[in-house]
């Protein structure tokens, strides 16, 4: 009779997370910068200081600490079986989006992850969640959602979504901002250490506490759709 060793099962959760959140899984997630490109374009974003503070406020007062929220709540109604509510997460999930173009970022990589995840590690509760989000699903609800599906605990999803928001935008920061490797790497160091707190906070915030006072991201994902040169779809 085989025994189940607990380290083993948390190994296994720990690289299943760094599968779906890595930088290669298809989600198409090198396409988007949330806005940084138009930030760099319009000056907000200059170097090293300046992308830590914007990334910074983008994360505690903005999308990443939304997201989160909603990762918890699409993770909580899959596990209690609750259709609605998970309907309901999507429903607002999608209409935070102030763009055209952040709505295509979420929505777009949402639906790419639970294909793909589907695919992949396939399972009972997965293939439900799939039947249920049929249509457009956003990115923070189809990884709550996945990983509700396989019964992952909440905390670490959290932390790796956490990190891996802010790696995807520091890539995005070397690609159009005039910030080098070493910077980068400095950059997610530094952020790194406020993610912890900004995860455990959200496992107990309801979803009327999301709110934005990203004012500048906002307008810079409005002006992005019209900017001259770009290398990035928002």
């Amino acid at each position: 009779m085989a025994i189940r060793i607990p380290m083993a099962e948390d190994a296994a959760e720990a690289l299943r997370l760094f599968a779906w959140l890595s930088p290669g899984y298809p989600v198409g997630a090198y396409a988007y910068s949330h806005g940084l490109e138009a930030a760099v374009e319009a000056g907000d974003v200059t170097g090293e200081d300046s992308l830590t503070a914007w990334l910074g406020d983008v994360c505690e007062r903005g999308s990443l600490r939304n997201d989160l929220i909603l990762v918890r709540h699409a993770h909580a109604a899959v596990l209690t079986g609750r259709k609605d509510d998970l309907a309901a997460v999507n429903d607002l999930a999608l209409a935070l989006a102030p763009s055209r173009e952040l709505h295509l970022e979420t929505s777009q990589q949402g639906r790419s992850f639970l294909d793909a995840t589907l695919g992949a590690w396939p399972c009972p509760a997965l293939t439900d969640v799939s039947a249920a989000l049929a249509e457009a699903v956003a990115y923070p609800v189809a990884v709550g959602a996945a990983s509700g599906a396989h019964g992952m605990r909440l905390s670490p999803v959290l932390g790796a979504y956490a990190l891996a928001f802010v790696q995807n935008l520091v890539s995005a920061a070397l690609r159009s901002a005039p910030v080098g490797q070493a910077a980068g790497t400095r950059v997610v160091a530094a952020l790194s250490v406020r993610l912890v707190p900004l995860a455990q906070a959200a496992e107990g915030e309801s979803l009327d506490e999301i709110g934005s006072a990203c004012l500048r991201l906002d307008l810079s994902s409005f002006r992005h759709e019209t900017q001259y040169s770009r290398i990035f779809r928002s």
